[in-house]
């Protein structure tokens, strides 16, 4: 009987041995094991499974890590059990939770120099990963461990330079080094272009941590490097130029450590900051080899726009009112590039910029579009007539020409692209047009004028009435543009609005001089009317003598042009429809290279369909460049 028992005993603390030996198995949701797989010390607020693996190799834990960071680090550092791969992401990611806790624990208050520190530790031990172990880059691309390490690196960089910027006031600028938490910093190298030549910018925003409202989409690259949007110093020069560099401009930054061997870079504690312009750099050259180049393309656009406040200053202009522009401006989106084609963007009434949100961005987020082309955003005072804003944006877009190519001779001075809405399609389908002497008859004047006052009188309006077609330009698109005027112009509503309109000071002073001028000779009485000066609204009515004489005007042979025209609720024939404002019979032009109708209101500039049309008809215009900028080809025998 105690046999028994004791037989019974022994069988039970086999089962017992053996079923503490046993492995279960669960199934994790494919969506749960995706984001487990992915999950890390930035993403998830805890260490990836990767590092928690390396940390079971060598008999440690999470909780002893947080617990005893330096002998955790050094454990890892020096044991035998880990390959370089392992050590060395594992520790990128430890120093990584290290400085994030230590950031957010500080809240507000200015970086620690342990917290730098941390980050720049996190960025070296990636560094190294990245560029000094066994495998090269491109043998780890499908690696998740490596995707999470650029990670780590991209967001040291981010931190770090931030935390660099924020010493540079205190450096002045004949530095070469400084010494920040323990470590040598050494001067950026830089390519990043500013206004008046300036080397630092007054303000930088890391690109990572902005969302926009009113962009549909946001462009970026993925690469090496973390984004930023560098905002230029206020313009040191005082005087007044047509032209405006951009103030808001995309930046990206790489940290390099002193080495060139793997024990030389963990030993270091030297560092230097490459700054690199996404639209001039696609790569960046790291330790010997040339990796891609991160980038946000939309981040400093956005931040422009947001900051910019013409929704209210184009509502001032247009009624004439304290704050709002007197005279066109051309603004770049981008530093100018002599080596691509140029892009000019002007909106309708009552707008600005913001008319082009989506289009100007969506046309830059296309790569092949961004690497050959740059835009210009033409902004103008929209309470002007037509007349005196065709003249003054010629004469801006002169300017601005002359002033970053004086020679003329720069790809970014041939084959220019315009593209107007609304109201800046009429502009814009006017230069690059002929007047002759056709618009003269639009200005009664007395017969018995003196000959002499005549002619003075004729030589001082000819800016604004005789002209020839842009000859850099040799392709326009026009969005629902009344080039036959609209009769909506006429309704109570629009001229409600237009008998608010103050038309710009300068307009005012010139026809009362042009009045002075055609008085009767020694007779000091105003016998001679105040020239009736229509403004803009006047101007886009279907009945206003300059509209009607302008759509009779010829556009150049040499010029393509293209039309998107608006159909809204319309259910008859397209030549009955408009887009709720412009009847399609004014948008309509004979000739045009290409029509698209698309179902909008008049805002058509900003629908999918038309950023698509507009993106087919700059790749036209990139093929017709490169093929006049090619050589002629060699006759077959190599006689020229």
């Amino acid at each position: 009987m105690r046999g028994k028992a004791i037989h019974g005993l022994v069988v039970a603390a086999l089962l017992c041995l053996n079923a503490c030996a046993m492995v279960g198995v669960s199934r994790v949701k494919h969506h749960d094991y995706a984001n487990e797989r992915r999950a890390d010390v930035i993403g998830a607020a805890r260490l990836s499974d990767s590092t928690v693996q390396a940390l079971n190799v060598v008999a440690l834990t999470v909780d002893r890590c947080r617990r005893e960071f330096a002998a955790c680090t050094n454990t890892v550092a020096h044991s035998a059990g880990l390959t370089d791969e392992q050590r060395l992401s594992t520790l990128s990611e430890l120093w990584m939770g290290k400085a994030i806790g230590a950031d957010q624990a500080n809240g507000r208050l200015p970086m620690a120099p342990a917290t730098l520190d941390a980050y720049l530790q996190s960025a070296r031990y990636a560094y190294a990963y990245l560029f000094h172990t066994e495998r090269p880059l491109a043998e780890r691309a499908f690696d998740l461990r490596q995707m999470q390490v650029i990670g780590f690196y991209n967001y040291a960089v981010q931190r770090a330079v931030s935390r660099f910027f924020e010493a540079l006031p205190a450096l002045g600028s004949q530095w070469t080094q400084t010494h920040l938490a323990g470590w040598t910093v050494l001067r950026p190298q830089t390519d990043l272009r500013l206004v008046d030549g300036a080397t630092v910018p007054a303000e930088l925003i890391p690109a990572a941590g902005l969302r926009f409202q009113g962009l549909r989409n946001v462009y970026q690259r993925d690469g090496f490097g973390s984004d930023f949007v560098a905002i230029a110093p206020p313009h040191a020069s005082a005087r007044e130029v047509a032209w405006r560099d951009p103030d808001y401009v995309s930046m990206t930054g790489a940290l390099v450590f002193d080495g060139n061997t793997l024990a030389a870079v963990l030993a270091t504690r030297r560092v230097q900051l490459l700054v690199r312009d996404p639209y001039r750099d696609d790569t960046i050259t790291i330790a010997g080899r040339s990796v891609p180049l991160g980038a946000n393309f939309t981040a400093a656009y956005g931040v422009w726009l947001a900051r910019s406040g013409f929704a209210g200053q184009s509502i001032r202009s247009l009624l004439g009112r304290e704050g709002g522009i007197q005279t066109p401006r051309v603004l770049l989106m981008q530093p100018y590039d002599p080596n691509r084609l140029v892009v000019v963007m002007l909106h309708g009434l009552a707008s600005s910029p913001e008319a082009w949100i989506n289009v100007a961005n969506d046309v830059m987020g296309d790569e092949e579009l961004r690497r050959h082309y740059q835009v210009w955003e033409v902004y103008y005072p929209t309470n002007a007539p037509v007349a005196v804003n065709l003249a003054n944006i010629r004469s801006a877009l002169d300017a601005t020409l002359r002033h970053y190519d004086p020679s003329g001779q720069a790809r970014a001075s041939q084959n220019l692209t315009l593209i107007g809405h609304s109201m800046g399609g009429v502009i814009a389908r006017l230069l690059v047009s002929s007047s002759g002497d056709r618009l003269w008859d639009l200005i009664p004047l007395r017969a018995n004028l003196p000959a002499a006052k005549r002619a003075r009188f004729r030589a001082r309006l000819s800016r604004y009435l005789q002209f020839t077609p842009l000859p850099q330009v040799d392709r326009a698109v026009f969005l629902a543009s009344p080039h036959r005027g609209t009769p909506y112009a006429q309704h109570r509503l629009a001229r409600w609005i237009g008998n608010l309109i103050r038309l710009p000071v300068g307009v005012l002073k010139e026809m009362a001089s042009l009045t002075e001028l055609i008085k009767s000779d020694g007779d000091e009485s105003n016998n001679a009317p105040l020239l009736r000066i229509p403004n803009s609204i006047d101007n886009l009515s279907d009945t206003d003598p300059f509209i009607m004489a302008a759509a009779e005007l010829p556009i150049s042979p040499r010029v393509h042009y293209h039309t998107i025209v608006g159909i809204y609720k319309s259910k008859g024939p397209l030549e009955d429809s408009s887009d709720g404002v412009v009847p399609y019979k004014s948008a309509h032009l004979d000739g045009a290279d290409s029509e698209l109708a698309i179902p909008s209101w008049h805002s058509v500039q900003e629908t999918p369909a038309a950023i698509l049309e507009l993106r087919r008809i700059l790749r036209l215009q990139l093929q017709a460049a490169n093929r006049k900028q090619s050589p002629p080809a060699r006759a077959a025998n190599g006689a020229d």
